[in-house]
């Protein structure tokens, strides 16, 4: 008898803890994402919200109870299906917002997550962690490159992480199987359809407009065992990236688990706020106020109607004022394009007192994103050639996939007629050669220029050696080294580079650089290779411990030029006194004639004789020591004779020398000095 009723209280034990757990739902209702998120049945969701630091806040809603995806911690995934009806619904032609999300998580909402490009579903510091053990169906409106996005009018799967395992622009494949593109955020209902086939560990994505019956082929078709991904018990839901340039609906939805999802009645739909019921959306709308104001207008006379034609005429003006043209061949590349509109309103019009410098290549100019109130610093660059345009911009594209401590960031572009734009990161204590020329109540003491030699040293090497193309920078001079606000050096302006793949040979191509930086070799060859960075990099080490330019034609007659200056110094066996005054004292000894040498061995006339970056990065980290013949291959002028005892030197090295060719890039943005 006890044991009868042991074995009732555990089957009765075991049925109240999964009482909660169900096999499906279908809800006919609606809510809505924006500003906040509202719901018409909050008995069935949950919702949470999660605010950043500025005004955008990231929004889910979940289903109140879990699901059962396994039987047990290491069994098989169960199948499922699950469609819904999503509507976006843009308020800013400029800027759509960045999307939302169908996700399955652990728990009832992802703590932590952010808005925006994060789609409410991570932040920076867990995207892409392994212990997040969420799978989510993008519906990305914004193209982020930071995330690998494939245009700004796409869906992904994305698996613990923004980087999407699979992609695809939004649209279906008609009963001939062509093709036909979706836009997102058109104001349309689009049906969405997320299902996992166990049996085949198949994972497919399909969306369609609501009028047309679901495609056979799906739009993303995965295939992959999602098992490791869940737990036993998972809650589903939907996350909002926030903010209030778009409204994210979702009519209807349908779930079910070992099973096809049930039909959503679209007869029971209602109707989308401020777009008509028969997806007129935007035009519409937007024909029924053009005949209110023809109504108007018709009914006005005389002075009125005048008054009115000028007002319109200001209007137009207005608008092209800021019209932009996007042609198809930039849809191929990056990164972010920034609308004219937000670029000068950042700017305050790019007003004088928001300059914060110019040279032979453009003007910067200090600005604050109208949307984010992130800080940026824009180029504003004239250009007179279309196919000029094309090539540059495909350039940029290149160097704005560079992530890097020690590297200004590229964040967009914006092409307005014959200019271009490029937008950076704000970099608020300026440039390098400010601290050293124009500061004199802010001296930088030697701690803080051995750290700003070594910041640009390991920018150089990425470029040179660990990216997957080669980068020469070209114009390496305290000018274009920016300091951030932890006083860390970073190497910007990019607008002389150019581009090879490791172990072509070089390319011919105009001289170009700062006169007093330039390699003497190329001025003979015409070739950019690294040993040009190298050689304005060791210009650049010698007058950041010496605190005095290249060239100096008011000095005397010895000190004119920085390295016969130095080099002088050394001959004398007091190297010391090239330092730079301001310091006094208050130097390591070792460092600083580390620097001095380095920098002679790296700005040496014959390139062969210099050392690779990777060699200079392990010389200023103490991982490797110069060569006891340093002195002589140094003060030599003659390494490449046919001696060859410059040569045996080089071998001491602890890495050969690169030398990588370059890709002819569009000369007209090239120029003989700045």
């Amino acid at each position: 008898m006890s044991c009868t009723i042991l074995i009732l209280c555990f089957f009765l034990k075991l049925g109240s803890s999964e009482s909660s757990i169900q096999d499906g739902f279908l809800f006919n209702g609606y809510f809505k994402f924006g500003d906040s998120a509202e719901l018409n049945n909050s008995n069935m969701f949950s919702q949470v919200i999660y605010a950043d630091s500025g005004l955008s806040k990231a929004n889910q809603v979940f289903y109140n109870h879990p699901f059962k995806f396994k039987n047990s911690p290491t069994g098989s995934a169960f199948s499922f299906s699950t469609t819904f009806i999503v509507a976006v619904v843009a308020k800013d032609p400029e800027f759509n917002g960045h999307g939302l999300a169908f996700a399955i998580s652990p728990s009832k909402g992802i703590p932590g997550a952010l808005p925006n490009q994060h789609l409410g579903l991570f932040n920076a510091s867990n995207n892409g962690n392994s212990s997040n053990h969420v799978v989510a169906v993008e519906l990305d409106t914004d193209q982020d490159f930071q995330f690998n996005d494939i245009d700004d009018n796409h869906l992904g799967i994305d698996i613990n992480g923004l980087v999407s395992v699979q992609s695809a622009t939004a649209g279906y494949h008609d009963e001939h199987g062509r093709f036909k593109q979706l836009y997102l955020k058109s104001g349309k209902l689009i049906q969405v359809w997320v299902e996992y086939e166990s049996l085949n560990q198949r994972l497919n994505v399909t969306i369609h407009p609501i009028k047309i019956p679901k495609p056979v082929l799906p739009l993303l078709s995965l295939t992959k065992d999602l098992s490791p991904y869940f737990f036993e018990v998972m809650y589903v839901g939907f996350s909002s990236a926030g903010g209030s340039k778009s409204s994210h609906y979702i009519f209807g939805w349908s779930f079910r688990m070992n099973g096809q999802a049930d039909e959503i009645n679209l007869s029971t739909l209602p109707d989308i706020p401020g777009v008509t019921r028969d997806n007129e959306g935007d035009a519409g709308d937007g024909y029924r106020k053009v005949q209110k104001i023809l109504a108007v207008v018709l009914s006005l006379v005389g002075v009125i109607f005048l008054l009115l034609l000028i007002f319109g005429a200001l209007m137009i003006s207005r608008r092209r004022k800021f019209i932009q043209v996007l042609e198809d061949w930039e849809m191929l590349y990056g990164p972010h394009r920034f609308s004219y509109k937000d670029l000068f309103i950042a700017t305050k019009g790019f007003r004088q007192r928001q300059l914060l410098g110019k040279g032979g290549f453009g003007r910067v100019y200090r600005g604050i994103l109208p949307f984010s109130n992130v800080q940026i610093a824009v180029k504003r660059i004239s250009h007179d050639s279309r196919q000029g345009m094309r090539e540059f911009v495909a350039e940029i594209a290149t160097i704005g996939r560079l992530r890097h401590p020690n590297l200004v960031r590229l964040l967009g572009y914006c092409r307005r007629k014959n200019e271009l734009f490029l937008v950076y990161d704000y970099m608020p204590n300026g440039s390098l050669d400010k601290f050293l020329y124009q500061l004199p109540n802010c001296i930088l003491n030697w701690k803080q220029r051995f750290k700003i030699i070594k910041d640009v040293a390991s920018a150089l090497f990425y470029l040179h050696q660990q990216w997957v193309q080669v980068i020469i920078h070209r114009d390496i001079k305290p000018a274009n080294v920016l300091i951030d606000d932890q006083m860390n050096a970073r190497l910007g302006d990019f607008g002389l580079a150019r581009l090879c793949d490791h172990g072509n040979a070089p390319q011919t191509s105009h001289v170009a650089g700062t006169p007093g930086y330039i390699d003497p070799e190329i001025v003979q060859s015409g070739k950019s290779t690294t040993c040009t960075d190298i050689y304005a990099f060791g210009v650049f080490m010698l007058e950041v411990t010496c605190g005095r330019k290249p060239v100096d034609p008011q000095a005397s007659l010895e000190k004119v030029v920085l390295i016969d200056w130095v080099m002088n110094c050394w001959d004398r066996g007091a190297i010391l006194e090239a330092v730079d005054c301001k310091l006094g004292d208050d130097y390591v000894l070792h460092e600083t004639e580390l620097v001095l040498k380095l920098g002679l061995l790296c700005s040496h006339p014959v390139a062969a004789a210099r050392p690779s970056m990777s060699s200079v990065v392990q010389f200023l980290d103490g991982a490797a020591q110069l060569p006891e013949s340093l002195s002589s291959m140094t003060k030599s002028r003659d390494f490449g004779d046919d001696s060859g005892q410059g040569r045996v030197a080089y071998d001491e090295f602890p890495s050969g020398n690169v030398t990588i060719a370059s890709l002819t890039f569009t000369e007209s943005f090239a120029s003989d000095g700045r």
